[in-house]
């Protein structure tokens, strides 16, 4: 009973129900990533007469966050590519590093020196900094 109403009143748990409905008359699985998000697209390739494309869309894994999308299906979804990831042999250069989501507001983001954050006290100011006083 709570999966159902989480589905029919929110957006951010994955898919909402109208898009579970949507997902299952119109679309077509086209693949999933390694996070387990789900990609679709119109059934058959459709061309989309308001778009005049076809329309392309992720289920999201758990959370609904565009950041977990990797970059070779974010091509694929903003139409840079005709070709997903499944129909081809993707396969990142030597210099790319493993997709990683955004991780602001974690404890994994990145805390520069400095940050309170950081060290939990910012260290003083040294010579190269005057304070300004107002009426100067």
């Amino acid at each position: 009973m709570k999966t159902f109403f989480l589905r029919f009143f929110t957006w951010w748990n994955g898919q909402t129900f109208g898009t579970q409905l949507w997902t299952w008359r119109f679309g077509e699985l086209v693949g999933q990533d390694e996070f387990g998000n789900r990609y679709y697209r119109t059934r058959g390739g459709k061309i989309d007469p308001t778009l005049l494309m076809q329309r392309r869309w992720v289920v999201y894994n758990g959370e609904a966050e565009a950041s977990s999308v990797p970059p070779s299906w974010h091509g694929w979804l903003h139409h840079t590519v005709d070709v997903s990831p499944t129909e081809e042999r993707y396969q990142p250069r030597p210099w790319q590093k493993p997709h990683r989501p955004n991780l602001t507001g974690t404890l994994g983001a990145h805390r520069p020196t400095g940050s309170t954050l950081a060290q939990g006290r910012r260290p003083k100011a040294t010579g190269d900094y005057k304070a300004w006083i107002p009426g100067r």
